[in-house]
């Protein structure tokens, strides 16, 4: 029984910290890194996820957060950056 509410409270963490990530990352690159130009290079997504990645992998040495939950969340700040610099307004003239 606690087996299984621990499965449950483990999904529960990492798909909050997943969900969490990317929509706030992808909110902070649309609004606040609209006019930097490095946000729009290639390999910003990539960079991104591993340095959020490499964030969260001291927090998996708790027994609730995994080695699996840090990869996932920095699978999703990447997936988070890429989507918010696609919803960038083209300026007037630009």
């Amino acid at each position: 029984m606690f087996e299984l509410m621990g499965t449950f409270l483990w999904i529960l963490i990492t798909a909050v910290a997943s969900i969490g990530g990317y929509i706030t990352v992808k909110r902070f690159v649309n609004h606040r890194l609209r006019y930097v130009d490095a946000v729009k290079r290639p390999y910003i997504p990539a960079l991104a996820g591993a340095f959020a990645f490499g964030a969260a992998l001291p927090l998996a040495v708790l027994p609730i957060f995994t080695g699996v939950s840090a990869v996932l969340f920095g699978i999703s700040v990447g997936a988070g950056v890429a989507a918010g610099r696609k919803e960038f307004k083209q300026l007037p003239g630009a």
